[in-house]
């Protein structure tokens, strides 16, 4: 099985996926702004995928242990 151990994928998913951790609304307002069209600024692109990167790798273990 290639790729990182499925605990180490959750801590990630736990750690950097939900930043700031008392709020999950800095990746809602992104995912709103994307699906607007108002998600423009490099820096709101950027700030969208340091907050769904760690998803990533557990969502593609799920599917292909599927």
């Amino acid at each position: 099985e290639m790729g990182l151990p499925c605990n180490i994928n959750f801590l990630f998913y736990l750690t950097l996926g939900f930043v700031p951790f008392f709020s999950i609304s800095p990746i809602w307002k992104k995912l709103k702004m994307l699906f607007s069209g108002t998600l423009i600024r490099l820096l709101d692109w950027f700030d969208l995928l340091m907050h769904i990167a760690p998803r990533i790798p557990l969502l593609m273990k799920k599917l292909f242990t599927l």
